[in-house]
């Protein structure tokens, strides 16, 4: 038999040098990953906003045209601007609805939208396209749950979003097919009322970063 003493230090050189490629290409994915997560980390945002300087605004067309005002309970919305996921929700008060006509309003509250039942009226966020500047000006759409007297819709918001350090204002115009939706059409003999209501919103509040 023949040995070959004069192999096993190059052998044992090979297996070292494998060895710490391994490990160096270990060392990079972890790496890699740990930098995948705090790039995600700083990715999440949080949008608290503040209900009392906020507010959805309400047109409806037709025979009588009729323009009103409803209540932010809260807002409380968490996204990331690298993948577009968004989370969270604001809710409306559904008896907050004020057109400043006492008795149309009774009828919009206790026929129409049944408050008692549903109280709230809520969005919920799930993403968003287009790009959400850090600063400045931003157009995007935002895609949702709207749910009115109990039934989720999916909807697209378009959005204009001013970022100015911390603060926030959000603002939006879209059309909600209120009557296909379910609600009582208000059209009373030849007083035709549109089957469609224009809403408004306005949202101010702040940002954070996600935890």
């Amino acid at each position: 038999m023949h040995s070959f003493p004069f192999r096993v230090p190059a052998l044992r050189r090979s297996v070292t040098r494998l060895y710490l490629s391994r490990q160096a290409l270990l060392s990079l994915a972890a790496l890699a990953c740990f930098a995948f997560a705090v790039s995600a980390a700083h990715a999440q945002s949080q949008y608290h906003i503040d209900a009392a300087k906020s507010q959805v605004q309400f047109n409806l067309g037709g025979f009588h045209e009729v323009n009103g005002v409803f209540q932010i309970t809260s807002g409380n919305i968490t996204f990331d601007t690298s993948s577009g996921q968004m989370s969270g929700d604001v809710v409306v008060s559904a008896a907050s609805g004020n057109s400043g006509d006492t008795a149309r309003d009774k009828v919009m509250k206790s026929k129409e939208l049944h408050v008692r039942k549903f109280p709230e009226i809520t969005f919920q966020p799930k993403h968003f396209t287009g790009t959400l500047n850090h600063s400045g000006d931003s157009t995007i759409q935002v895609h949702g749950l709207f749910t009115l007297i109990g039934k989720p819709h999916e909807i697209v918001v378009p959005m204009t979003v001013q970022v100015n350090g911390n603060q926030c204002t959000a603002k939006g115009t879209f059309t909600l097919p209120y009557v296909s939706w379910g609600i009582k059409d208000p059209t009373m003999l030849f007083m035709k009322e549109a089957k469609t209501v224009k809403i408004d919103v306005t949202f101010e509040g702040t940002l954070s970063e996600g935890k």
